[in-house]
């Protein structure tokens, strides 16, 4: 890719053709995301909560839906040229999108700190057991967040030469590890049944790639073709999200053991597990902040990207420091409900209600807020939550699917009705 002079990576106007790339490579970093902590842990926890019988059932349904979102909301991103925060922000209005950015950036910090976190804990763990020392917590986290606000200032060119160079070595890892474990001769767990219900499981799974799936736009406008999308989306969530997560249900359950980094080191994948610990973390959280930024940098153009970036990295140490982990399966599934509609409204708006809205190469300030769009955001997230709480019945049992499905209907209604202006 050639070089990128104002440093905004195109936040704020479609990406032109000739910065444009090889699906392949778009591919890669989507999948690279699979090959990290967050992955391994859901696949672990929603196994243990849905119990060993359901656990593939949930993985496979949980990466089906992400994986139509993430092809759609793809495929919007190539078609366009647009990153989600400026398809956003075409859908709802400057206004409305300043709202859902904000708050996808908060997330996506959130996520940045339960990464760092996860990174500090699992390098301590290695340490200790292979070398006998235990880096200093601070000086680890210090040292990630440098790495990873460097590549993200660089931009998509440097993570996506960090995907494309580690993507087969974690995949063999991850290889070696299921092979490993159907092998060893560990006490193998009982079949149990866990206290989560199959549709929960799915909606924790949906919770643990929703964001990157409604953020696709951020890497698939690169693409030369939407036709990419497919490629990419397949790739990553029928693919390498579902074998990452059910390699580590797997070996869980043959050693009768939660954690993961226990896991690698029993079956004797001690340098492995460094590579997926560093690497993964390393694009995963690169990708995190470079999506951060984009929606900041979409709501508030006149920010400098590079301050933006440096600022966010320092909110996502303070993040890290923090134990955020507690609740970690809690915190995927109220992210599928409140996230997801989002995809249902900018998908619906797209291919249906205003496809001419966005023939447009750059987009503008002053767009009027769609106060349609967010009362179908708002009203899907609502709708799920109730079901979720037994207030009310639950449409499809999974609440992810029936947020999207409720804001996807409503929005489409709202505009049948007149409501939705040009």
């Amino acid at each position: 890719m050639s070089k990128i002079s104002d440093h905004d990576e195109f936040s704020t106007h479609a990406v032109p053709l000739a910065e444009r790339v090889a699906a392949f490579r778009v591919a890669a970093v989507a999948s690279m995301v699979s090959f990290s902590l967050p992955t391994f842990i859901a696949g672990i926890e929603v196994s243990a909560g849905v119990g060993s019988e359901l656990s593939l059932p949930a993985i496979l349904g949980g990466s089906a839906i992400i994986f139509l979102i993430g092809w759609l909301m793809g495929s919007v991103g190539a078609r366009t040229g647009f990153n989600s925060y400026l398809l956003v922000r075409l859908a709802f209005g400057d206004t409305g999108a300043r709202i859902v950015n904000i708050a996808f950036s908060i997330s996506l910090l959130g996520w940045f700190g339960i990464n760092l976190n996860l990174f500090g804990l699992a390098i301590a763990g290695l340490s200790a057991d292979l070398f006998g020392l235990v880096p200093p917590k601070l000086l680890v986290t210090i040292a990630a967040s440098f790495l990873i606000t460097v590549t993200t200032i660089i931009g998509f060119r440097a993570i996506n030469l960090v995907s494309t160079l580690m993507m087969p070595v974690l995949a063999c890892v991850a290889v070696a590890l299921l092979v490993m474990a159907r092998s060893t001769d560990g006490p193998e767990l009982a079949i149990s049944a866990g206290d989560m219900s199959l549709g929960d499981g799915i909606s924790a799974i949906v919770g643990s790639i929703v964001i990157g799936s409604i953020i696709m736009p951020d890497i698939t406008r690169f693409l030369r073709s939407s036709k990419g999308a497919l490629v990419t989306s397949g790739t990553s969530y029928l693919i390498a999200q579902p074998f990452v997560m059910w390699a580590a249900a797997v070996a869980a359950l043959a050693l009768g053991t939660n954690d993961i980094i226990g896991i690698m080191l029993t079956l004797g994948l001690g340098l492995g597990a460094f590579v997926i610990i560093i690497a993964g973390s390393w694009v995963l959280n690169a990708l995190n902040l470079y999506s951060a930024v984009l929606g900041v940098t979409a709501s508030f153009p006149s920010l400098d990207a590079r301050h933006v970036t440096v600022v966010l990295g320092v909110l996502g140490v303070t993040a890290g420091l923090m134990n955020i982990l507690d609740s970690f399966v809690t915190f995927l599934f109220y992210l599928s409900v409140v996230f997801i509609p989002v995809a249902g409204v900018v998908i619906v708006d797209h291919f249906v209600v205003r496809p001419g809205h966005y023939r447009v190469s750059e987009v503008l300030d002053d767009r009027p807020v769609n106060l349609s769009g967010l009362g179908a955001w708002f009203i899907g997230a609502g709708v799920a939550l109730a079901a979720s709480e037994g207030i009310i019945n639950s449409i499809t049992t999974v609440a992810a699917l029936d947020a999207m499905l409720t804001a996807a209907l409503l929005y489409w209604l709202l505009a049948r009705l007149g409501f939705v202006g040009d």
